[in-house]
Parts: structure tokens; sequence; C-alpha cells
């Protein structure tokens, strides 16, 4: 049943992370002001696949300090092991989606941005498990802070953090990137993730962000992922924004 939690706390936490490291790094480039940032991925590890898109709105421009306003959809499924169905394999199918106001901050080098708005999730499952801590649909709030900060030309830590009152559920990232062929950064990544007090997963890998190809920047990550349930696997991810 643990796994059922796990498996929402990392694709929310996916879903939500996966934007703040490409639009930071489009912004610190000196690109023209746009109003609208356009964005999808998909996160692929052995128990599970998703994909996700939306967008981030601001009234004047997205480089300002000042109000914005991000939307997110995603969808996907996953597999766990039910100990009250003698152990079998259960799929979940979860439909997500996020309405987060927020406000960014600027100082120099560093943009922190605050979000907290509505956070919706559905978990349909096959067989129906009776026992899952996520079954059926739920509402509920989220909070979320991006950080991007350059120390240096070719230097680039990113973190961010989650808080889902569903389940409740957390997360957090954290990155390090060198500026590579002063094309894109490339380093190292490491993530957690929790629900309920009864699962942890924990991700450490390599990230690309911030390469560019014409109108649109991608960033990509892989690495292992072991959780309390005793199960380790490789992961994938691959994420896609463009401004407007």
């Amino acid at each position: 049943m643990c796994g059922l939690r796990g498996v929402a706390a990392a694709v929310l936490a996916a879903v939500l992370s996966g934007v703040c490291p490409a639009w930071a790094a489009d912004e610190q480039a000196g690109h023209d002001a746009a109003r609208f940032l356009f964005f999808s991925g998909t996160d692929l590890w052995r128990h599970g696949g998703f994909v996700h898109g939306g967008m981030v709105w601001s009234p004047s421009d997205l480089n300002a300090e000042g109000f914005v306003l991000k939307l997110v959809a995603s969808g996907g499924t996953y597999r766990y092991r039910s100990g009250a169905l003698g152990n079998s394999e259960v799929t979940g199918r979860m439909l997500s989606a996020a309405i987060l106001p927020g406000w960014r901050f600027q100082r120099g080098k560093l943009t922190a941005t605050l979000f907290a708005g509505l956070d919706l999730q559905s978990h349909r499952l096959s067989p129906d498990d009776l026992s899952a801590g996520l079954r059926g649909s739920y509402t509920g709030l989220r909070t979320k802070i991006e950080i991007w900060y350059e120390p240096s030309a070719s230097t680039m830590i990113s973190a961010d953090g989650s808080v889902s009152t569903i389940g409740p559920s957390y997360s957090a990232r954290l990155l390090f990137g060198w500026r590579v062929f002063d094309g894109f950064y490339l380093g190292p990544e490491l993530q957690a993730f929790a629900a309920d007090g009864n699962y942890r997963q924990v991700r450490t890998g390599v990230h690309v962000t911030g390469l560019r190809t014409d109108e649109f920047e991608w960033s990509a990550g892989i690495g292992w992922a072991t959780d309390n349930d005793q199960r380790g696997s490789l992961y994938g991810k691959l994420g896609l924004i463009a401004k407007r």
C-alpha cells in the first residue's frame, strides 16, 4: 500500500518542479520579454511513467519581479504490490492538476518564486485495493518554492520544494551545474519524496539544463531511484519549454 502513496508524491514532485531550472536559465540569458511560458515533459522509471504539461503566465513580463500564475496537468500509470491483496500487483492510473498563483522575487543573480494554490488528484486502481491510502478523487492545497542562483558566470544552483495536503506528500530537489560549451548546464541532481510518513524515495543522478534548439529549450535527467519498499531502478526525465 505504501508504494501507492510514494508514486503520488513522486509524480507531483516531478510535474511541479520540472520547470524551474529551464525557466530561470532562459531569463538569465537576456531574451526578450515574454508573458507566457509553455512546458511539457515526461518522467519514467521501472514502476511507472507520467507525462505533464502546463504554462506559466505573468501580466507584464516573466523576467520581472511580481505576480505569476502556474497551471499544471499530468497523467500516467504506476505499479505497486498490495499486502491486502495477497501481494498481488496493482496498476494505478492517476490524473492531476494544480492551479498555483505565486509571487516572484529577484535579488541580483538570485531568483525565488513562492506558490500556493489548488491541488487536484484522481486515482483509479486495477484490481481495486480497498486498503490503498490514495483511492478515488481528492482536492487539497499545494505550496511550492522555486529557487535559481548563479554563483558565477559558469555555474548554477537550483532548488525547489513542495508540500501537498493530499497524502500529505512532500518533495525536494537540488541541482548544481557547470556551463558546458556555453550551451547548457551539466551536473548532479538529488531528489527526495515522502508521503504520509510511510513512504520515502530518493533519487541521485545527473541533469542537463538549458539546451537550446531554435525557439525551444530542453532539459533532461537520468539516475537511480531507491525507496523504502526496497525497490530500485533507473529513472529518466525529459522536459521542453517555449516562451511567448
